[in-house]
């Protein structure tokens, strides 16, 4: 019996989206070429809405088992470290860095529960068409022959270079090529914040690190992507000259232990995809890739794997139609995300620092409690006219005076 949709990818976008379907009652088939637990080398530090997400759906208690709430935060745009504690919201800690073995394997074992079938080690050779239309997908598991399998849907969740986008010739739009490129590893026996950030602008470099599982610590150099050569000629070189941008921290890193090897992601294009057509959807980097900057990349594919959950299970349903449902994606995804992927490309290019935000921060350099204010507004955790209202920002400078 055909399924109602099949997913190809079973990573964070991949396998939310299957929990999801799973848990409206649709018959999902979710694949990934990948047996898991499986490490991949990408960032994965979860904020902003993502924590709200993984709470609602009744995830993040397994998730913060296995890492630290991320809630004391330095924060350091070339002026001085800024140190904020307390960031935490509605009961809830800004922030998690779980490695990609516990979140993906966390949100499969979800799908599964939920009543997704999951097949691990297969892989997509082809997709199959009739009329225009995407019908299915063709594919084996490993040593064994190859079989079809047909849905009214099959979805991508697939990574930037997803290969249903390319046979369904998605269109891109909204692109800016690669700015950065970044190399990271992980240390231990480091005295830390949770969390800690510092932009360098004139050296074009952005280093931040955050507290993970096993009492590690991961460390990210964001770098020009005209720098790429100096990195792969010499990567752990490189690496920690940029560090030395910040002499304090490079110190704290030198005293502790590498644990893993270095890790790079250099291909890292900005672009939109459209998301839909007839028979076919993406989701997650298959359909909206951006630089790491913002470390946006987890909460945006669990936002979108709600948004198109919501629209495949109206359009299966024919409480509306699927054309309809799935423009609603489209265009709901590109709202949510517009405002943050321009910021994050802007915020890529090393601009200087405005003299207002300068003279903010050092307003609230001595006073805890506003710095934490400053710092929730900033980064999502409350609405930024709590903070940034005329009334505040009056308050907070005259006390600098």
């Amino acid at each position: 019996m055909p399924y109602d949709v099949i997913i190809v990818g079973a990573r964070c976008a991949g396998a939310s989206l299957a929990m999801l379907l799973a848990r409206r009652g649709a018959k999902v088939l979710l694949l990934d070429r990948a047996t898991f637990p499986s490490d991949i080398p990408h960032g994965h530090f979860i904020h902003r809405h993502g924590p709200r997400r993984l709470r609602d759906w009744g995830l993040l208690d397994r998730i913060a088992a296995r890492t630290p709430a991320i809630s004391r935060v330095v924060h350091d745009v070339g002026d001085f470290p800024m140190q904020v504690q307390d960031l935490v919201e509605d009961g809830m800690a800004w922030g998690y860095g779980p490695r990609r073995t516990t979140l993906d394997r966390v949100l499969i074992d979800a799908a599964v529960e939920s009543g997704a079938e999951l097949r691990q080690g297969f892989s997509v050779t082809d997709y199959l068409m009739e009329d225009g239309k995407v019908v299915g997908i063709r594919g084996r598991e490993a040593g064994a022959a190859e079989i079809e399998e047909r849905a009214a849907m099959t979805v991508g969740a697939d990574g930037r270079r997803s290969r249903l986008a390319r046979t369904v010739q998605a269109a891109a739009y909204n692109e800016v090529p690669t700015i950065l490129c970044y190399y990271f590893s992980y240390w231990g026996d480091v005295s830390t914040a949770d969390f800690e950030l510092y932009m360098r602008h004139a050296a074009r470099r952005v280093i931040f690190s955050f507290k993970t599982e096993d009492d590690l610590f991961a460390v990210f150099v964001g770098a020009a992507i005209e720098d790429l050569s100096a990195f792969q000629r010499d990567t752990e070189g490189a690496f920690m000259r940029s560090l030395d941008l910040v002499p304090e921290f490079a110190a704290r890193i030198r005293s502790g232990r590498r644990a893993e090897r270095f890790s790079g992601a250099t291909d890292l294009p900005n672009f939109y995809r459209k998301p839909f057509g007839p028979g076919w959807a993406l989701a997650g980097d298959a359909g909206l890739h951006k630089d790491p900057l913002l470390a946006l990349g987890i909460c945006d594919a669990l936002r979108d794997a709600e948004l198109l959950a919501t629209a495949l299970a109206d359009g299966l349903s024919g409480v509306r139609p699927m054309e309809d449902a799935m423009a609603d994606y489209e265009r709901q995804r590109n709202e949510a995300s517009a405002t943050e992927y321009q910021d994050n490309i802007a915020a890529a290019r090393f601009p200087p620092p405005m003299q207002q935000t300068l003279d903010l921060r050092a307003a609230v350099r001595d006073q805890p409690a506003d710095a934490t204010r400053l710092l929730k507004a900033l980064m999502g955790m409350t609405e930024r006219t709590a903070f940034f209202n005329p009334a505040n920002l009056q308050r907070v400078m005259s006390a600098r005076r």
